[in-house]
């Protein structure tokens, strides 16, 4: 590495300032913390747009995410075009980083919302997980599914996996729902819609307290805690029912700092507190997807439920979407830091 890479590599004032130059990205200040890197605001010059830019250390990640993992994410990404899904747009690699652009979300995430605003209202509510039900539907026709066994995930114990949750439901402008992080999402079926029946693939789980399990326990179903064969669709389902229920209360259903006892909450009928109120039919879909695998339903079964169907249908479809830019691919010289 040369001096003027070393000289980037200390400057906290002007982080990874010659690469990102080149390519024509001005970069901003953090927004978060992804798996293995860190987000950043940018403004791409060429474009004259915003972008979110994920800058990962190669000295800080660890082999298995950037041999098998990072790849995977990138692969997964560029396949995938959804308004209800954060948009990919380049990904550069130097000798000692990578660098993910992608759309930015400048409404921050919706577990920000709830700390700082509360449950949501219903119609909010309906909303998001319309929303999130239409994304999810699209990456499970693809065949991608957003949780991976703990076996096969890379041995970091507290660090975030790329599983549904409300820290990885971005909003848009206009307060739409984005899902991001797909770090350690997996294709399981190529181009193909997955049958409305709880019998398609099954992946081996792990010990309830293996400390190699990389994401949020609290959304984690019961299969998955037990260490069963799990059905990686119906996983998603599930942790669309911890959010539907966070969104309409504003905590989690399930306290996981404790295992054995998440364990035992995640086989009993979850309990809504007596405020907020909640309305029957939402609290009905909480407890149909919070339920046992053979019983829980489909995110196609999701898309005909009346509940999801009345707010999908409140939107007309959000007729004031319009894609982000895409920023062109620009072929600077190669970038040696």
């Amino acid at each position: 590495m040369g001096e003027e890479a070393a000289m980037v590599e200390t400057a906290p004032s002007a982080p990874y300032l010659s690469v990102m130059d080149q390519y024509g990205y001005q970069l901003g200040k953090v927004i978060g913390h992804g798996s293995y890197g860190i987000v950043y605001e940018a403004y791409f010059t060429k474009q004259k747009a915003k972008v979110a830019i994920k800058i990962i250390s190669k000295k800080k990640a660890s082999e298995d995410y950037l041999n098998k993992f990072l790849p995977r994410e990138i692969q997964v990404m560029k396949g995938l075009h959804h308004k209800y899904l954060i948009t990919f747009y380049q990904a550069i690699e130097t000798t000692s980083r990578h660098y993910i652009i992608m759309e930015l979300a400048p409404g921050g995430d919706v577990l920000e919302w709830i700390q700082n605003s509360g449950p949501c209202a219903e119609p909010l509510a309906g909303r998001w997980f319309a929303q999130l039900t239409l994304g999810v539907a699209y990456l499970h026709s693809k065949g991608i599914v957003h949780r991976l066994p703990a076996s096969l995930l890379p041995p970091a114990p507290h660090a975030a996996g790329g599983d549904l949750k409300l820290e990885n439901l971005l909003l848009d402008k206009r307060e739409n729902v984005k899902i991001s992080d797909f770090g350690f999402s997996k294709q399981m079926v190529s181009q193909a819609q997955p049958p409305a029946s709880p019998s398609y693939p099954l992946l081996a789980g792990a010990s309830p307290l293996s400390q190699t399990y990389c994401g949020s326990f609290a959304y984690a179903c019961p299969e998955i805690l037990l260490g069963l064969p799990y059905n990686p669709f119906l996983a998603d389902t599930w942790s669309m029912g911890v959010i539907l229920y966070t969104l309409a209360v504003a905590h989690l259903p399930f306290d996981d700092t404790n295992l054995k006892r998440l364990l035992r909450e995640t086989q009993k009928e979850v309990v809504f507190p007596p405020q907020p109120p909640v309305s029957e039919e939402c609290k009905g879909l909480v407890h149909r997807l919070l339920c046992p695998a053979a019983r829980r339903p489909t995110v196609l079964d999701l898309l005909q439920t009346p509940w999801v169907l009345r707010f999908q249908a409140e939107r007309g479809g959000d007729p004031h979407y319009s894609p982000p830019p895409h920023p062109s691919i620009c072929s600077p010289p190669p970038a040696t830091s």
